[in-house]
């Protein structure tokens, strides 16, 4: 059975013994601790794909980015902010920031604890404020960009994951939250980062037993991970 969430409430679940809600845009909210958490913003792609010569693309994914995550922190007032790595498309994407996009940033982290957890494409601490750290544990949860074998209790980002399943004749693919017993693995939140399919051998490695994919999207759904289909 698909079981259905409705995007204002978000897919409730515990992880070791902590209740957290999956949200349709992809962000993750710890309601005890007023703690949100986003993954793989990568500011600055398409800055960063023009530096290198590559195809153009249109220059809006840092405003609609932006957009996204102001929503949410209006939405919820959160005391605290986790970004959960490649928050920047490269180790210089942060100091290309636009001064608008700096004021959007510093406006939306005035008064609250920021923390950037650093990632494969942004190393480096941001010239930003905020705490940049390799990781956080908060209670049972440990925060980290990418997942590490054998973890319990672990939210991270890094592998940008997308599902796929067959609904009412149609195939329907989204950004997906990984969620089992033991980690949860959050959807990409940034515009233009693409997305792995949760079968991809990298994430299916890191399934447990019972592990779910939620769709974000405004009707969310939550699915055993057998019922996903491949992308391909």
């Amino acid at each position: 059975m698909f079981a259905f969430c409705i995007a204002m409430d978000g897919h409730n679940f515990t992880l070791c013994q902590a209740a957290l809600t999956a949200r349709a845009s992809g962000a993750l909210w710890w309601a005890r601790q007023r703690m949100l958490c986003v993954a793989d913003l990568h500011l600055g792609k398409s800055d960063r794909i023009a530096r290198m010569g590559g195809t153009l693309l249109p220059p809006y994914e840092i405003d609609e980015t932006l957009s996204r995550l102001e929503v949410e922190i209006a939405a919820l007032d959160p005391a605290c902010v986790i970004c959960l790595g490649d928050s920047f498309d490269d180790a210089v994407a942060d100091r290309a920031l636009p001064a608008e996009a700096r004021l959007r940033l510093s406006v939306m982290m005035a008064g609250r604890r920021w923390i950037w957890v650093t990632g494969n494409h942004d190393p480096l601490p941001p010239d930003l404020p905020g705490s940049a750290l390799e990781s956080v544990e908060i209670g049972p949860i440990s925060f980290r960009h990418c997942a590490a074998d054998g973890a319990r209790g672990e939210v991270s980002g890094h592998w940008h994951p997308k599902a796929s399943i067959a609904l009412r004749g149609r195939r329907v693919t989204r950004p997906a939250f990984v969620i089992d017993a033991g980690r949860v693995i959050l959807p990409a939140f940034g515009a233009y980062t693409g997305g792995l399919d949760i079968h991809h051998p990298d994430l299916a490695a890191l399934a447990g037993p019972e592990t779910i994919a939620v769709l974000t999207g405004k009707i969310m759904l939550a699915v055993p991970l057998s019922r996903c289909l491949g992308l391909t």
